[in-house]
């Protein structure tokens, strides 16, 4: 553990374990959740070895009492190879009370014929805590000189921070933050992704579906919502695109199937849409923004390279948007805030929303060059008016968040401005 990068999930672990009997720490394969898991354990057992032998499950299904046996805070690392461990956890919880007993993680959900097999929830009990990928700053890639924390108080200092060129930021995309991606050459990095999704359409999908899926259709759909990604795009178009490439053709019914398959595997994290107050007359679109849990999976997906996105930086945008918007659920869900998108039906949208615990929000808008950011500002002012007009509750605070820019300030109408790699939680 000589080499663990702190994780911001970090904090409220250690506080959990204080208050429950057992820890289930969920997330996409690779982001991380048993050498976290190891940094507040003092003993482990792992349901599958590094080989992909299962001769710990074989041990578990034969006698489940032995996995409990080892000093405590014992980690139970993908414990649904044996869902009765969930409800042996749970007694065990109960049996003296005694808290911070164990962490238990997992890369999936149960599929629907194996969910009788756990009769309690564990509620209260058992705190399940959702990890992602790495942000910029948990990687070393933000100097966290801003905070959410400041934007939300409207109390952010002019700085000056480090230059970033445009290949820096599209390296920053392409590699995504997957703990395994980050301290390696970029050219290797940037293949781990490929084998990822290899792995997931080869083997992941049909483990927790009850129903064998189509590979090829299921890479239809990954590239489909690859190539709409950071929009709000409906299940027509994600059908229309699939029924685009060879005249292949997909129901609804399989096509909301293999999408939950994803939301099993943690691999989608869409955005919700925000209303600042239902009472208002404005109209708001109630459609999910989509993303992939990280930006380096779409890229992959498409093939893209630096130098495919430095000749087509309209397209890149939304990649760029997408591991902003990635870093922000991060550093607010850190906080147990909240994080949306906002669109009405008059075109008036805000790229991200921050709901903070006392109900006011802040409003950002994502833009990769300097540039642009008049422009955002502008716009965060105008729709944030115009809710003010229609009866809302308008943001607390504005900012814009910039893939190329050296500086941290706000400008003379109060919107703040801040490079992506100067942000924290």
């Amino acid at each position: 553990m000589a080499v663990y990068k702190p994780r911001l999930i970090d904090k409220e672990i250690e506080s959990s374990l204080k208050a429950y009997g057992a820890l289930n720490i969920v997330g996409a394969k690779g982001v991380g959740k048993t050498w976290t898991g190891r940094k507040h354990t003092k003993s482990e057992f792992l349901l599958m070895d590094s080989s992909g032998d299962y001769q710990n499950r074989r041990l578990a299904e034969t006698d489940i009492s032995l996995i409990f046996e080892g000093k405590l805070p014992r980690l139970i690392d993908e414990w649904l190879e044996v869902p009765g461990i969930w409800d042996a956890t749970r007694y065990k919880c109960d049996e003296d009370g005694v808290k911070g007993k164990y962490i238990l993680t997992g890369s999936t959900v149960l599929p629907k014929n194996k969910k009788d097999i756990i009769r309690h929830s564990g509620a209260g009990r058992i705190k399940k805590i959702k990890m992602y990928p790495m942000s910029l700053y948990e990687s070393g890639d933000s100097s966290g000189d801003v905070s959410l924390k400041d934007i939300y108080n409207n109390k952010v200092k002019s700085k000056k921070t480090k230059d970033i060129n445009l290949r820096d930021i599209i390296k920053l995309v392409l590699r995504g933050g997957f703990p395994g991606s980050i301290d390696i050459p970029f050219d290797e990095a940037i293949k781990l992704p490929k084998q990822y999704i290899k792995e997931i359409i080869e083997l992941d999908i049909n483990r927790i579906s009850d129903t064998k899926r189509d590979a090829h259709k299921m890479m239809l759909l990954l590239r489909s919502l690859s190539q709409n990604e950071s929009t709000t795009l409906s299940i027509a178009k994600l059908k229309s695109d699939i029924q685009g490439v060879d005249n292949e053709d997909i129901d609804v019914k399989t096509l909301n199937e293999y999408l939950e398959d994803l939301s099993k595997l943690y691999l989608i994290e869409n955005q919700l849409p925000y209303n600042s107050n239902i009472r208002s007359s404005m109209r708001v679109k109630q459609m999910e923004k989509r993303h992939f849990v990280d930006p380096s999976i779409a890229t992959s997906l498409l093939n893209m390279t630096v130098d495919m996105c430095v000749n087509d930086l309209l397209s890149f945008g939304f990649f760029f948007e997408a591991m902003v918007e990635r870093d922000l659920r991060i550093y607010a869900e850190a906080n147990d805030w909240n994080i949306f998108h906002y669109q009405d039906y008059d075109g008036n949208e805000f790229d991200a929303v921050v709901e903070f615990e006392d109900g006011s929000y802040a409003a950002f808008e994502i833009k990769l060059g300097a540039g642009q950011i008049e422009e955002a500002a502008n716009n965060l002012i105008r729709v944030s008016n115009i809710i003010k007009e229609k009866g809302g509750k308008p943001p607390k605070s504005l900012c814009v968040i910039c893939g190329l820019s050296n500086a941290v300030y706000t400008r003379s109408d109060g919107v703040i401005v801040v490079p992506i790699t100067a942000l924290k939680d």
